[in-house]
């Protein structure tokens, strides 16, 4: 429930468009204000390439150039104000859009395009790591633009030249802050991460917090620590950390920002330590500010924390800016960073049509399997029908892991960039020929039946919001309800709602859109635009589809084909179900990545209808 001590029912009165050529325009929405405190944090997490904003979606439509106004606009308000503004990312920058993905070679000009941005503080993604050439466009690409800003506490890179294993950046940095003077110590870590590549070595947090210059870290005078991080703020690393610093410093407060978890989310670990997680895809800019915070008296602790989600359009940056024309809101640099994206997306060619989706499939917004799910129409349509090597005239179990998803499909154009949007990784398809049915059947049941599998985490299979959930997650969500409190200058914002003096026309109620309405450790007054519910379902850690299986009884043996990310699990499995097979068993099926495998179904069945 909305109260009217936490929330004021504002919309702006004008109408604004993303950046973007073709981005819809925001609807307006009931809106909360941010709150501010002595220091002030916008954050950004998992954006996977998503800087041209959602081309689909009004209320995420504002690309990386809106960021960059938006920003330049906080930080007047700030030095105005006499407190302070970080910017931090926490990595996951790369793969999921067709502006990273579609480009040769990979990341061509998004590395290019997110620097434009003033970011304070920064780390590293576990998808930076996943190969060597995007480990090393990291590291000799955004850690030099980032130099001073870039924190690796546990991550460290292989000079190619050399063999030397360095710190890929720097394992802490302190700081003081301009207008409050706050000295910060700033940490920035990464999950516990093993599937990245050669080049790169991730420590164990757990050993980091022994490390003499950890020690050295939690020792420094600070009015305030900031640990940032790719890690889900569920997960066991935050907590860690957290222990050790409260230990040295009781009394300290220390703001976490974390990601990986693609959802919106905020931890509370005592009174003085909050942790943010601020969604996926550029879809969210959260929201943190912290106040309360002394700077002489170390033995009592008396700091607030805020928080807030921000719906990444236009129409809402601008309210929180102060800002009523779009033209003012819209800097000089802002607009340059947003003709570098359209310029990009025209040279990729992102918009041209591949085939006309005729419904919505979508990935949690369905149940699964149902035939709104995007999971049931991979297994019944696309898999049975596309994943066939014609040299294999057998029958096939094909299976995928849902983690290899990353997004909806929404009905209408089905484009260049859909395809990257959908699913972006290059995993392609292996398989074990001739394995007992009896032996093959058993595999996805151990699987999707969680915890383990010979040691390796099924979790790492499912989508990210699944691997380490919030207690929130998958809840059934209320309906918001409509206090309206107060207005502010009526020149500019106008109610959404009526008073209770006003009549019961229903005209006059919220026209509220569908949109994220967020639990967590502080309530449910996170989001600031207030929307009606979605209700999202949990899906399996894998699927599996069956091709060319006799109409009248089960065949005797079968190719059991798999994504090859799968792999690792796979043959564990596969022991499990009393089969004897190893990594020389395994074979290539078909040299295609699920990318390319969607789009050539899309555009064989899917060819009119928009």
């Amino acid at each position: 429930m909305i109260h009217k001590t936490t929330a004021t029912i504002l919309s702006l009165a004008i109408v604004a468009n993303g950046a973007q050529p073709g981005a819809p325009a925001p609807v307006a929405a009931p809106m909360r204000d941010l709150e501010w405190g002595q220091i002030n944090f916008l954050h950004t997490t998992d954006t996977h390439g998503w800087l041209g904003g959602h081309l689909q979606e009004a209320q995420y439509s504002a690309d990386w150039g809106d960021y960059v106004s938006f920003t330049e606009h906080m930080r007047k308000k700030a030095d105005e104000n006499g407190v302070d503004l970080l910017v931090i990312d926490t990595g996951d920058r790369i793969e999921g859009n067709g502006l990273y993905d579609g480009s040769d070679p990979k990341g061509k000009y998004i590395y290019d395009i997110f620097s434009q941005q003033d970011v304070d503080i920064l780390c590293t993604g576990n998808h930076e790591l996943y190969h060597e050439e995007s480990v090393a466009r990291e590291h000799n690409t955004t850690v030099p633009r980032f130099r001073e800003q870039y924190i690796a506490s546990n991550l460290d890179y292989i000079e190619p030249e050399t063999g030397n294993q360095i710190p890929q950046a720097r394992r802490y940095i302190k700081f003081k802050t301009k207008n409050q003077g706050l000295d910060v110590v700033a940490l920035g870590y990464l999950f516990n991460f093993d599937r990245n590549a050669n080049n790169s070595v991730v420590l164990p947090v757990e050993e980091t917090l022994k490390s003499e210059w950890f020690q050295a870290a939690i020792r420094e005078k600070a009015d305030l620590f900031v640990v940032i991080g790719h890690v889900g703020l569920r997960m066991k690393e935050f907590e860690q950390i957290f222990k050790v610093i409260r230990d040295q410093n009781w009394y300290t407060p220390i703001a976490f920002l974390g990601g990986h978890a693609h959802v919106r989310d905020t931890r509370k670990f005592d009174d003085q330590a909050y942790a943010i997680a601020s969604g996926r895809y550029f879809e969210t800019i959260g929201w943190m500010s912290v106040d309360g915070i002394k700077k002489k008296n170390k033995n009592k602790a008396g700091a607030t924390f805020k928080r807030r989600y921000i719906d990444n359009n236009v129409l809402g940056l601008q309210h929180h800016a102060g800002v009523e024309d779009e033209e003012e809101f819209t800097t000089s640099h802002g607009h340059n960073v947003s003709l570098m994206i359209a310029n990009a997306r025209k040279e990729l060619d992102l918009d041209r049509k591949i085939g006309c989706s005729p419904r919505n499939l979508w990935m949690s917004r369905a149940k699964y399997p149902s035939p709104g799910s995007i999971y049931t129409w991979l297994e019944n349509e696309v898999l049975p029908d596309a994943i066939h090597n014609q040299d294999r005239d057998k029958p096939r179990l094909t299976i995928v892991n849902t983690g290899a998803v990353r997004f909806d499909i929404f009905k209408g154009a089905f484009t260049k960039d859909s395809t990257f949007l959908v699913s972006p990784f290059t995993s392609k398809f292996n398989y074990i020929a001739d394995v007992p049915y009896d032996v093959a059947k058993k595999v996805l049941q151990l699987l999707n039946s969680g915890g383990q599998v010979a040691g390796l985490d099924t979790s790492y299979l499912t989508v990210p919001e699944q691997m380490a959930p919030s207690p929130f997650l998958f809840k059934e969500p209320e309906p918001p309800v409509i206090i309206p409190d107060m207005f502010m200058d009526q020149q500019q914002q106008q109610p959404l709602v009526s008073t209770d003096d006003d009549d019961d026309d229903d005209d006059d109620e919220p026209k509220l859109v569908n949109g994220y309405t967020t639990k967590d450790d502080l309530g449910d007054d996170g989001d600031d635009a207030i929307h009606s519910p979605i209700k999202f379902y949990a899906v399996p850690n894998c699927i599996q589809s069956q091709a060319a299986f006799p109409e009248t009884a089960d065949p005797e043996t079968v190719d059991l084909v798999f994504i090859d990310y799968v792999q690792p699990w796979i043959i564990p499995a596969l022991k499990f179900s009393g089969g004897d097979y190893d990594t020389d068993d395994v074979k290539v099926y078909l040299d295609k990545t699920l990318t390319d495998v969607i789009a050539g179904w899309v555009g064989e069945h899917w060819k009119d209808g928009c």
